[in-house]
C-alpha cells in the first residue's frame, strides 16, 4: 500500500512540475518540466528508499526492487510525456 502511495505521489509531482507550463500553453515548456521532473523524483525516491532502510529497518535488498518500480513509473509516464511533447 505505501508503495503505491508514493508512486501517487510522484504522479501528483510531476502533474505540479507540468502545471505552469500547462497555463502557458507551451509544449516546448512542458516536454523541459518533465525533463527536470526525472532527477528531482530520482532524489525523492531515493529518500523514501533512505527511510526504508534506516528507520523501517528493511535491508538495502528489500527496499532494492521497491526503489526501481517507485522511481520507474512516474519517471517512464514523465519521459513519455516529454516524447510526446517534443
Amino acid at each position: 500500500m505505501h508503495t503505491a502511495l508514493v508512486i501517487a505521489a510522484g504522479l501528483v509531482l510531476l502533474g505540479l512540475f507540468l502545471l505552469p507550463a500547462q497555463w502557458l500553453r507551451r509544449p516546448v515548456l512542458r516536454a523541459r518540466a518533465a525533463a527536470w521532473f526525472v532527477p528531482v523524483w530520482f532524489v525523492c525516491a531515493a529518500a523514501n528508499m533512505w527511510v526504508g532502510v534506516a528507520r523501517a529497518g528493511y535491508s538495502i535488498g528489500d527496499e532494492f526492487p521497491v526503489f526501481v518500480v517507485v522511481f520507474a513509473v512516474p519517471a517512464a509516464v514523465a519521459l513519455l510525456l516529454r516524447r510526446l511533447w517534443r
